[in-house]
């Protein structure tokens, strides 16, 4: 066996030290330079390459401007922007339109002087902020938040406000009066009025009287002068001569509907619920209609709670797609694919999934449906295919009164009214052949009118009753509008019940009926607006069932989870439809609790009181089988009273101030929780002042103080809960 020599072990010693030195050299080598020490974050720092960050943002894109909006239904949001484009058309001032949930506020106090801040936000429920204004007034009102000047101060910021709400509720823009007075309290200063929409009269027409005002301010705030920017375009619209089908959005909501793929389903991904049951609620022979629809929800994910709320995504009628197709002379390539890009997506994001079709723009993207802005036809009187009818327009643009008698009093659609003042018939169905093609170049189409939004109802189901299904109660809006010198009286129609009614009568096989229009209208019959229900590519009908796209949003409108506590509930008409779910409720735990704890299980459960009225018991009754079997189930702890107006004028205020002594004891003696659910233009008010008069002489006092005190306690205490509408 040969002997290793002293040389070869040398030599092998040597490789094994090389080896090891490249093998480890990253180690060897980094030891010997100096370590880098990562700076410490700082309140300071200007935030460069955070996303959350609006200030660097602001300063990297040149923004003098920065809107935050808080919206929950896309109307503050539609503000914002409209705020953004006028900023720049009028002064070539570019803006930062910000979803505040979607940035931090530390550095808010960082804004700089020749800057501004736009607040546009609407008040939701009971004076609460909108899901997406949460943090940002948590900050605002937390005196022991600190922004980046270890204060809670924002002297020198200059700030806008426009405030959105509705003046039949209680906290009319409560969110917006509080910003203003936050922001003035740390020390900041208001440019102009602070603007306030009242959505039961015309936000429009609000926004429209403040803004010159609040223009002219700003000018002066910020040493900036009218005419210093243009008109320019939004978006640019390009026709794609090819592109793969699939991949054309046809009216999906997301990519994942696009694509039939499973995800979380939201707001931004409604899910495609089968019908699994309709039916009509009202009686053969009712001059209205009521839809009942149980919508499944089995394997979707999506749970729900009693008092929750269910958005409906509609698309808008033929004729109405039609109409504008012919108005815009798109017609002949209604089916043409199209890409929609920003010119400044910090100003104007595309709406709506593209690559489209002109086509599904107009059925599934946007608000075609909506009476025409007075604004909006001042910017298409440009676009006039004759004198007439741009000075028509320019006249309506103008004339505040001529506008209101002639458009708001027709609910005129966009369509309709650039059919009227080119002298078009809009009594016969649209074609390319009776209707003048304007020139409205499509972008501007597309920047002007609002996305089309859910319709949200109030869940008329249990989930302890009805795990798999959320049911929804809708009457289906028809309206006679007011005559005027252009049109007499005819029927208008929502669009998202109309579009139930559809489903409704597809479901069953049916054919919706023809209806007589007013006597004075021609022609003499009309048929009920007719929905491409099959949806995208048939997505929404399989195996004879339709599908509606839905989703959820969660509501504070509960029940008290200890059924010893009395509930009194105020529902007429389709407000009744949460009180369902909450007997629905009070059923499923009643069965577990006799189950469990024999026939007296109930003996010490608080009482479940429902005020309810309609027209006629006999038409209009709502679910009228089904309250006796609740009262059977719920062993005389559940009492129903009701009003019908065809017999005497009697309310649900006149029963509840019937039974005030019951009432009174409950309230005051049992603490009982008290809903209210309908009408907040007449009803709920009316149930809120019989209410303080009732604990009013309850307590010894009047309606006007001692009412009024109990009235707060019970607000206060989240005792009194509304889930109302105008």
């Amino acid at each position: 066996m040969p002997v290793a020599s002293s040389q070869d072990f040398a030599i092998v010693t040597v490789g094994v030290v090389l080896a090891a030195a490249y093998l480890f050299r990253d180690q060897i080598f980094r030891a010997s330079s100096p370590k880098a020490v990562a700076p410490a974050p700082s309140k300071l720092a200007n935030g460069h390459g955070n996303p959350r960050n609006f200030i660097s943002k602001m300063k990297e894109g040149k923004k003098r401007i920065v809107i935050f909006y808080g919206s929950q239904t896309g109307t503050a949001e539609e503000y914002a922007i409209r705020l953004a484009k006028e900023a720049k058309t009028k002064f070539g001032l570019t803006s930062l339109v910000c979803d505040p949930e979607e940035y931090d506020f530390e550095n808010l106090d960082q804004v700089p002087e020749d800057c501004c801040v736009f607040f546009v936000v609407a008040t939701y429920g009971e004076g609460e902020p909108t899901d997406n204004a949460v943090q940002l007034m948590q900050n605002l009102e937390d005196e022991s938040f600190e922004f980046s000047n270890g204060a809670h101060r924002l002297d020198g910021l200059k700030y806008v406000v426009f405030a959105l709400g509705n003046r039949t509720y209680e906290h009319y823009n409560a969110i917006g009066r509080k910003v203003d007075s936050l922001l003035t309290n740390m020390g900041a200063t208001r440019i102009g009025e602070r603007g306030e929409g009242d959505d039961d009269k015309s936000m429009e027409e609000d926004y429209l009287e403040w803004k010159d005002g609040m223009w002219k301010a700003f000018s002066e705030a910020m040493g900036v002068e009218e005419g210093q920017g243009g008109d320019t375009p939004d978006f640019a619209v390009t026709e794609l001569d090819s592109h793969p089908s699939d991949k054309v959005y046809l009216g999906e909501l997301s990519a994942r509907a696009l694509t039939r793929t499973k995800g979380i389903y939201d707001g931004k991904n409604p899910y495609p619920s089968p019908v699994k049951h309709s039916r009509e609620l009202f009686q053969v022979g009712a001059e209205r209609n009521c839809v009942h629809a149980e919508l499944d929800i089995e394997g979707s994910g999506i749970t729900y709670q009693h008092g929750d709320h269910v958005g409906v995504w509609p698309s808008n009628p033929d004729v109405e797609v039609d109409r504008m197709l012919c108005v815009l002379g798109l017609y002949g390539k209604k089916d043409a694919v199209i890409n929609i890009d920003s010119l400044d997506p910090a100003l104007a994001k595309v709406p709506f999934p593209v690559p489209t079709t002109y086509a599904t723009v107009l059925r599934h993207y946007i608000d075609i449906c909506a009476v025409a802005g007075r604004q909006m036809l001042g910017v298409l009187s440009k676009f006039a295919p004759h004198p007439e009818a741009e000075a028509f327009l320019k006249s309506l643009n103008t004339d505040k009164e001529e506008y209101s008698n002639i458009i708001t009093n027709g609910c005129f659609k966009l369509g309709e009214v650039l059919q009227l003042v080119a002298g078009n018939d809009i009594k016969v169905p649209p074609t390319p052949e009776n209707t003048t093609a304007w020139a409205i170049p499509f972008d501007i189409i597309v920047s002007s009118i609002p996305r089309l939004q859910p319709r949200f109802y109030s869940i008329s189901s249990s989930p302890k009753l009805y795990p798999d299904a959320i049911h929804l109660t809708a009457v289906v809006l028809k309206y006679e509008s007011i005559p005027n010198r252009l049109s007499q009286p005819r029927f208008v129609y929502g669009v998202a019940t109309n579009f139930l009614l559809n489903v409704r009568y597809a479901a069953h096989g049916d054919t919706a009926p023809f209806i007589a229009e007013p006597a004075s209208s021609v022609p003499a019959h009309a048929s009920l607006p007719r929905y491409a229900i099959d949806g995208p590519r048939g997505a929404h009908i399989e195996d004879n069932i339709y599908k509606i796209p839905i989703h959820l949003r969660r509501s504070t409108f509960r029940l008290p989870a200890n059924p010893k506590i009395p509930v009194i509930m105020v529902g007429p008409g389709t407000g009744v439809a949460p009180f369902r779910g909450f007997v629905q409720e009070r059923v499923a735990l009643a069965r577990r609790s006799l189950e469990k704890n024999g026939p007296n299980a109930l003996a010490d459960w608080g009482s479940i009181t429902l005020f309810y009225g309609c027209r006629k018991s006999n038409e209009d009754f709502l679910y009228k089988e089904e309250w006796p079997q609740y009262k059977e189930e719920l062993k005389g702890k559940f009492k129903m009273h009701c009003a019908f107006l065809s017999r005497t004028a009697i309310y649900v205020q006149d029963l509840i101030w019937e039974e005030r002594q019951s009432i009174a004891q409950a309230i005051l003696e049992g603490k009982a929780y008290v809903y209210i659910c309908g009408d907040a233009k007449a009803m709920s008010k009316s149930v809120e002042e019989t209410l303080a008069r009732i604990l009013g002489e309850a307590k010894g006092g009047s309606a006007e103080v001692e009412g009024a005190a109990e009235m707060k306690i019970l607000k206060e205490r989240s005792r009194l809960l509304l889930d109302v509408w105008s």
